[in-house]
């Protein structure tokens, strides 16, 4: 099979907000068909961390997603613009506005795409060992945080249960706790 690339005929921005950029695009598809209202939200990529104390727990954190209309456990992330911050730095400052820990250095674990139907993002995922506690939560307007500590142990058993749901932070946590176990090993 011959696989190729959609070709942009036209495109423009129907949403031009800061929070939210929908562009619509006119496209011809391999095929020869046109398609002529296909939308992509076009999203800052996304820096998230795994965190691990060094007494092997992982600082998660609790907080209420509008989007989903829940209170979602997860991993500490936020969106950062590449002409403004690396993605790792990006990272560690979440870490830290987040849950008041900090952390010298992160690893590289991945970068996925997080919606590739509609979305332009992507999301770097990073992995910090013997994090601490060392300032206060520094949180934005729209953000209520409660920090939860879990034991390594018990990660992926709130995964399982479906305590921990969110596809980023699921993704960096297998991909985060086989890092440590290789290395271990």
């Amino acid at each position: 099979m011959d696989l190729r690339k959609w070709e942009i005929l036209s495109s423009q921005m129907v949403i031009n907000n800061q929070w939210c950029k929908v562009r619509q695009d006119e496209i011809q598809l391999p095929n020869g068909k046109i398609v002529d209202d296909y939308f992509v939200n076009i999203r800052l990529d996304v820096a998230l961390i795994l965190p691990v104390t060094s007494n092997q727990e992982v600082v998660f954190v609790r907080q209420y997603r509008h989007g989903a209309g829940e209170i979602l456990l997860e991993l500490p992330a936020g969106t950062f613009d590449f002409r403004i911050e690396d993605p790792q730095d990006a990272a560690l400052r979440e870490l830290r506005e987040e849950t008041g820990y900090i952390a010298k250095t992160a690893i590289p674990l991945g970068v996925l795409y997080d919606n590739p139907v509609k979305d332009s993002n992507k999301i770097y995922l990073f992995l910090a060992q013997d994090v601490k506690k060392v300032v206060k939560q520094e949180l934005d307007i729209t953000e209520d945080i409660e920090v939860i500590l879990l034991p390594t142990s018990k990660v992926i058993e709130k995964i399982a249960v479906g305590e921990i749901n969110v596809a980023g932070t699921v993704s960096a946590i297998f991909i985060g706790l086989n890092y440590l176990q290789q290395s271990i090993s």
